[in-house]
């Protein structure tokens, strides 16, 4: 019995086609809000919103989603603890680094943690205030403002994570209010 090589019927690595190069590992520099030309972006996103503005998808109004997006950021910064869930225990470790790779937006309808569903109206120009106030907070705190409490979905994040999800998440609800 003949040991099999690299070498069928006369033909040599040499004889086939050339593989196509392999990819370097090229990393990016992803928005996030630590950022301060993201911020500014963020910034002059929010204010553009005014109490007509309408959502293009979701339940929300632009009141509860910027009072929302206030409440996320109190998780970042540890004034909001919420536990963790069973789901995210199960799965959130695989989920995070698909959610945090890279740029895209939030998919649309994205399941929201207990903590942060909004049934009540606020009022808007207080949310709005709330929520740059706190964009201020966490940026001038840096990455060592950032808990160190676990996402109630994701898990341990690390402050680069929470300033990227952070800037994803408002992303993602200033586009559904279209700015």
């Amino acid at each position: 019995m003949q040991h099999r090589h690299h070498r069928r019927a006369g033909v040599t690595r040499r004889d086939l086609p050339s593989q196509a190069p392999r990819k370097r590992h090229t990393f990016t520099v992803m928005k996030n809000l630590f950022d301060q030309a993201t911020v500014t972006e963020i910034k002059t996103r929010l204010h553009a919103l005014t109490p007509a503005s309408k959502r293009s998808w979701g339940t929300m109004t632009v009141a509860q989603m910027v009072e929302h997006c206030a409440r996320g950021l109190e998780l970042a910064t540890g004034d909001r603890v919420s536990p963790r869930l069973f789901i995210g225990r199960a799965i959130g470790w695989i989920v995070k680094p698909l959610a945090l790779n890279d740029d895209a937006p939030m998919r649309r309808n994205s399941p929201t943690i207990p903590d942060l569903k909004m049934d009540s109206d606020q009022s808007f120009d207080v949310a709005q205030t709330r929520l740059n106030n706190l964009i201020d907070r966490f940026t001038s705190g840096g990455r060592a403002g950032c808990t160190t409490h676990p996402h109630s979905f994701f898990g341990r994040m690390t402050p680069d994570e929470w300033g990227i999800l952070m800037y994803k998440h408002l992303d993602h609800h200033l586009r559904q209010f279209g700015v």
